[in-house]
C-alpha cells in the first residue's frame, strides 16, 4: 500500500522529471520523443539515493557515487544532459542488444526504456561495489531485466554480443578490439574518447577500415580502470605551470622550455574571430604535430604572467624551446573577440606564425560544429608519432580530418 508519504514524493519527483525534461530539450540535449519519454519515465532519485530530489533531478549534476583513496571521483553518476545527449547519439531502437560499459544503474534503465521488452541490455563494471550497488538500485526502480556483470570491460561481454549498440560511460583512451569484435554488422559504439587531452563522445559506426564517426559531443567523465586505463604524464615546468601530456611516445626539452618561460612573451593577433571554443580546441590539437594541454595556475593568471586560457588547459604547440598557446581580446569588428597568440622562446616569431595561421584557417574554413570526421582503423601498423591528423593509441590509430 502507498503511503501519503511515498505518494507525495513521487508526485514531486514526476513533477521534478517533467521540469528536467522540458530544460534539456531547451538545451538541444534531447531532440526526440523517444529519448524524452524514457527520461520522463525513470526515476532518477532511486540512484541518487541520499540526494535531495532536487540535485537528483538537476538536468546538469554530475553525482558522486565513489571516491578513491586520493579523494578523486571513480564512479559517478553522469549528469543527464551528457546521458541524453549520448542516447540520441546512440539512436537506441526497439527490441536491439545493447552493451553498458560502465554501470551506474540509471542509464541502464534509460536504455531499457527504449530497447523495450523486445530488447536486452548488459551493463559491465569493474568494481564488486557499483556492481552491487546497480543491481540494488535498479531492482528497486523496477528494471530487473537489466543484466549487470562484474569484469573489466577490456574485453567486453563475449556470451551477450553480438551488439547493436555499445555505450561507454567512462573516459576511454583507446577502442579495445573486443568492443569491434562484440559490434554487430550494423552496430555503432558512443564512446567518450580521449584525444590528446580533449575528451569527446564520438558515435562510430562501421566501415571498410574500422569504425567512422556518425557525429560527435563535448564530454567528460572519470577515466576507465582496469587493463583499459591510461594516465597521462604531468610535465612541470615551473612552480605552478605544467604540460598535461597525452600522447605516449611525445618528448620535450624541459630544461629549453623552462628558459622560454623566462623571455619576453611576443602577442600575435589573427584578425580572425574567437568563436566555438571547444570545436577550436579539437582542430588546434589534431592539425599540429607537436601539441599538449598548457596549465597555469589561477595565482599566475591573475598576476597576468598567463592569458586566463591556460588556467583551464589550453592547446600549446610546441618548437624545440618555444612555444605558443591561444588568447583573445574584445575586438568588434570580427564579432565580439578576436583570436590571438602568446609565444615564449628563440622561436617565438615562427611558432606564433605556425599557430596564428591555424587561427585564420580554423575561422575561414571550419568554424561550425561537426566540422571533423574522425575514424578509428584497429590495429594499425605504420602510423607514429608526432603526426598531423593522427592519433596513435594502443590498439589502433584515430584519423582525424577537417571539412
Amino acid at each position: 500500500m502507498t503511503t501519503v508519504r511515498d505518494s507525495s514524493v513521487q508526485d514531486a519527483a514526476a513533477s521534478l522529471r517533467a521540469a528536467m525534461v522540458g530544460a534539456l530539450r531547451d538545451m538541444d540535449a534531447i531532440t526526440s520523443e523517444r529519448v524524452a519519454a524514457a527520461i520522463a519515465a525513470v526515476p532518477r532519485h532511486l540512484f541518487a539515493v541520499g540526494e535531495p530530489l532536487e540535485a537528483a533531478y538537476a538536468a546538469n549534476n554530475a553525482l558522486v557515487i565513489k571516491r578513491g583513496l586520493n579523494g578523486a571521483a571513480i564512479s559517478s553518476l553522469s549528469a543527464t544532459h551528457i546521458q541524453a545527449v549520448m542516447l540520441e547519439q546512440a539512436e537506441i531502437e526497439p527490441g536491439m542488444r545493447v552493451l553498458e560499459i560502465g554501470s551506474g544503474g540509471y542509464n541502464a534503465a534509460l536504455i531499457q526504456e527504449l530497447v523495450g521488452d523486445g530488447g536486452k541490455v548488459t551493463s559491465v563494471d569493474i568494481d564488486p561495489e557499483i556492481v552491487a550497488r546497480a543491481r540494488t538500485c535498479l531492482d528497486a526502480a523496477g528494471y530487473d531485466r537489466v543484466k549487470v556483470v562484474l569484469a573489466d570491460a577490456e574485453n567486453g561481454v563475449p556470451e551477450g554480443a553480438p551488439y547493436d549498440r555499445i555505450i561507454v560511460t567512462a573516459g576511454a583512451w583507446d577502442i579495445p578490439p573486443a568492443w569491434v569484435d562484440q559490434l554487430s554488422a550494423r552496430g555503432r559504439i558512443v564512446v567518450p574518447l580521449r584525444m590528446r587531452g580533449l575528451t569527446r563522445s564520438v558515435a562510430f559506426d562501421r566501415d571498410s577500415l574500422g569504425l567512422a564517426s556518425h557525429s560527435y559531443r563535448l564530454s567528460g567523465f572519470v577515466p576507465m580502470q582496469g587493463s583499459g586505463s591510461h594516465s597521462e604524464r604531468i610535465v612541470t615546468l615551473d612552480e605552478g605551470v605544467a604540460l598535461r601530456v597525452d600522447d605516449e611516445s611525445q618528448q620535450f626539452d624541459v630544461e629549453a622550455l623552462r628558459e622560454a618561460l623566462r623571455s619576453p612573451r611576443l602577442e600575435r593577433w589573427s584578425g580572425a574571430a574567437f568563436d566555438l571554443p571547444d570545436e577550436l580546441e579539437l582542430f588546434l590539437v589534431t592539425s599540429a604535430p607537436r601539441v599538449a594541454l598548457l596549465h597555469a595556475s589561477e595565482e599566475l593568471v591573475e598576476r597576468g604572467y598567463f592569458a586566463p586560457s591556460a588556467a583551464k588547459g589550453v592547446p600549446a604547440l610546441i618548437r624545440g624551446g618555444s612555444f605558443a598557446y591561444r588568447t583573445k581580446r574584445p575586438n568588434e569588428e570580427t564579432g565580439g573577440f578576436e583570436s590571438g597568440v602568446f609565444a615564449h622562446g628563440p622561436e617565438a616569431e615562427a611558432v606564433a606564425a605556425q599557430y596564428v595561421d591555424l587561427l585564420r584557417r580554423w575561422a575561414s574554413d571550419h568554424c561550425r560544429r561537426g566540422a571533423a570526421r574522425l575514424g578509428y582503423i584497429p590495429k594499425a601498423a605504420g602510423a607514429t608519432e608526432p603526426s598531423q591528423g593522427l592519433v596513435t593509441k594502443r590498439h589502433g590509430v584515430v584519423t582525424i580530418s577537417w571539412s
